[in-house]
């Protein structure tokens, strides 16, 4: 039974596969799983005394070789377009930071997979603050739990884009969206979760083999490979080509179009040769592109890209027949866009 920092984490160091295991190493009835799995994941209860249907001995029991741990809102942050960031901590004082997003009804959560984040993008705020750890299924279902309960209304979107790469903590990440997505949990379709990598190949690969039909989405933000190196140093190794082959490999196997995030960054990937590589690198092939603003972040040198830039990008791609939208962030008078998160008070 695989357990994902089970000190720190306790019974949600778990995924829904480790529970079932867990049922069964204390020869318990497999139909327990379920029931636990609906206490934490669907009523979200705070202890195992209000697990009323569990007989007492198993409780105690998992009381004591698992705790149920709760983590808490530190602090919420309200921007003037609605969104909220939420500065979550956990049983061990690690905080991250996550999202809500309100819109027409729906309500779309960004989480964090890892507290903090090494691939070092030269644009993002994560970075900066450095790694601190990978968080565990149960305490990603956490922020998007805090964030529903703020909101108080459904969760119907679920994007880990916060802070952290997501294959760098494949288990944990796929342990997290399945809480999600399984009926005993928040029963969010799989289609509208979104996994959001830096371009990890083993992880790309990985996912085209799982059951869910989770959305991939690639930050991309250059298709010219001395750029990207430069601004995505974490990924240097990965080459475009072989991001490229992947994708395409990704998509025969499950029929599904990953997308593309591009943040336009004034005189670095803005440029005609920048739009003509990109254009070459998506066409002919199933994808979408996400055009978004650089987000500012503090002592940064960059800057978004001027004004109509995005709009020519844009029919670039579409006159190659590429499906491309320009896309507006939210939250960024928080700090709460992407590119913005970082674990502070």
């Amino acid at each position: 039974m695989t357990r994902i920092l089970p000190d720190i984490a306790g019974i949600k160091s778990l995924d829904p596969q480790g529970i079932v295991e867990l049922m069964e190493s204390l020869d318990a009835p497999r139909f327990r799983a379920k029931q636990l799995q609906e206490w934490l994941y669907g009523k979200r209860v705070s202890s195992y005394d209000e697990m009323t249907n569990l007989p007492k001995a198993l409780r105690a029991q998992l009381e004591q070789d698992l705790p149920l741990y709760s983590a808490k809102v530190v602090k919420v942050a309200k921007s003037k377009d609605k969104t909220r960031k939420y500065l979550i901590e956990y049983s061990d004082s690690t905080m991250v930071e996550a999202v809500g997003i309100p819109s027409k009804g729906r309500l779309t959560v960004c989480i964090s997979t890892q507290a903090g984040c090494s691939m070092g993008c030269a644009f993002c705020a994560t970075g900066k603050g450095g790694f601190t750890r990978n968080l565990a299924p149960g305490e990603m279902f956490d922020q998007i739990a805090l964030v529903a309960d703020d909101f108080g209304q459904r969760v119907t979107n679920i994007v880990s884009m916060g802070q952290g790469e997501p294959f760098m903590n494949y288990d944990a990440t796929l342990g997290a969206l399945r809480f999600a997505n399984m009926k005993e949990g928040l029963n969010v379709g799989a289609r509208h979760i979104t996994i959001s990598t830096c371009g990890i190949l083993s992880g790309i690969r990985k996912l085209s083999t799982e059951s869910e039909q989770f959305t991939l989405a690639v930050s991309l933000h250059s298709a010219v490979q001395a750029t990207r190196d430069k601004i995505m140093p974490g990924v240097a190794k990965f080459t475009l080509d072989r991001l490229r082959s992947s994708l395409v490999s990704y998509s025969e196997a499950t029929g599904r179009r990953p997308s593309f995030e591009y943040a336009l960054i004034n005189g670095i990937n803005d440029t005609p040769n920048e739009r003509d590589a990109l254009v070459e690198f998506c066409s002919k092939m199933l994808c979408h592109v996400n055009l978004i603003g650089l987000n500012r972040v503090p002592e940064s040198r960059f800057k978004p890209s001027k004004q109509g830039v995005a709009e020519e990008f844009a029919a670039a791609l579409r006159k190659a027949g590429v499906e491309t939208t320009i896309r507006a962030s939210k939250g960024s008078d928080i700090a709460g866009a992407c590119g913005q998160l970082i674990q502070r008070r």
